[in-house]
C-alpha cells in the first residue's frame, strides 16, 4: 500500500530534486552576499565615524570667512 501512494504522489522527482539543489546554491549565494555586504557597511560606518571627529570641535561661534 505505501509503495502504491508513493508512486501514486510522484516519489523523487529528478526535476523537483534539481530545482531544490539549484535553490539551496542560490540561498547559500545570497546568504554569502549578505555577509559581505554586512562586512562592507561595517568598514564604511567605521570611516564615517572615523570622520566625524571634526564635528566634535566645540566652536562657540563662527569665524567671519576672509575676503
Amino acid at each position: 500500500m505505501a509503495k502504491a501512494l508513493l508512486g501514486y504522489v510522484g516519489g523523487s522527482d529528478p526535476r523537483l530534486i534539481a530545482e531544490m539543489r539549484r535553490l539551496q546554491q542560490r540561498v547559500q549565494d545570497l546568504e554569502s552576499e549578505l555577509v559581505r555586504i554586512q562586512a562592507e557597511n561595517d568598514e564604511l560606518a567605521a570611516a564615517a565615524s572615523h570622520d566625524s571627529f571634526l564635528e566634535s570641535i566645540d566652536v562657540p561661534q563662527a569665524e567671519p570667512a576672509l575676503t
